[in-house]
């Protein structure tokens, strides 16, 4: 059975401060014998201003639930809503422009263009999209990640660490209502991704912005105000306030019911 943080009935208006929320999401790859149901019927909902972890076994559809929820990917069945708005019902020009205006992105690869600089590749969306940076509010979001020493330098001459701040200020310079994040301290050494962490939880707590990252380090899950775990396409739990312990012990317990069903 799937579980909720709230009652995502179809139909109903997104409260204030709900940023996302899906109702019977479902998603299949393949059709027939050969399908492979990724999400079975999920209900969920992401609250605004919140940082949520989604944690879960290879396979688990942790990836699939967000590259769904961010309008990434198409569903099988069900509804997602970004705020008040339907996505699941939208066409590609639609979703390239809610994704550019209302989502913001961190992957395990930075994606920063090597021929731009740090301030060139943080204001790069906005760039592409004609719209002017709210200067304001960009140069906080520097400030706030410690890079304004650093906005001159091209992705080569910054460390893993700089370059994934890099890619969280581009992912906040628009002042996305959420920002996805999927494994992004993946390819970083502990203390980079460590410094990426608290500048996410940062974000949310100081910057009033929304985080769900995907992650498989119950570290990094620890930094989250939830963490929803998923196992065989379903959210199966969920904890509050997290700490590292606990989500290694939760996961543990996963593991062992798995274990227990293959014998």
């Amino acid at each position: 059975m799937s579980t909720s943080a709230a009652d995502p009935s179809s139909g109903a208006a997104a409260a204030p401060d709900v940023a996302a929320r899906a109702a019977a999401l479902t998603k299949a790859y393949g059709s027939g014998e050969t399908a492979v149901l990724a999400l079975d019927a999920v209900d969920v909902t992401i609250g605004r201003g919140r940082f949520t972890a989604v944690m879960g076994p290879s396979g688990s559809g942790k990836s699939t639930l967000m590259h769904c929820l961010a309008g990434l990917d198409t569903v099988s069945a069900g509804q997602v809503w970004l705020g008040r708005t339907e996505i699941t019902g939208l066409g590609d020009r639609e979703l390239t422009r809610l994704r550019r205006d209302r989502v913001g992105f961190m992957f395990q690869s930075f994606n920063l263009l090597p021929t731009l600089n740090a301030a060139e590749n943080i204001t790069l969306p906005m760039d592409i999209a004609g719209r002017a940076p709210d200067r304001e509010w960009v140069d906080r979001v520097i400030d706030t990640l410690g890079l304004r020493d650093r906005l001159q330098h091209r992705p080569a001459q910054l460390s893993g660490g700089q370059q994934q701040r890099v890619a969280c200020a581009r992912a906040l310079a628009s002042r996305p209502e959420l920002i996805f994040a999927d494994e992004p301290t993946g390819n970083l050494d502990s203390r980079s991704g460590l410094e990426v962490l608290r500048f996410l939880r940062e974000a949310v707590d100081t910057l009033d912005q929304t985080v769900v990252m995907v992650t498989h380090d119950p570290g990094a899950a620890a930094h989250a105000d939830r963490v929803l775990f998923l196992a065989d396409g379903r959210i199966v739990d969920e904890l509050a306030h997290p700490t590292a312990e606990a989500v290694l012990e939760r996961m543990k317990r996963f593991d062992s019911v798995a274990t227990s069903g293959k014998g």
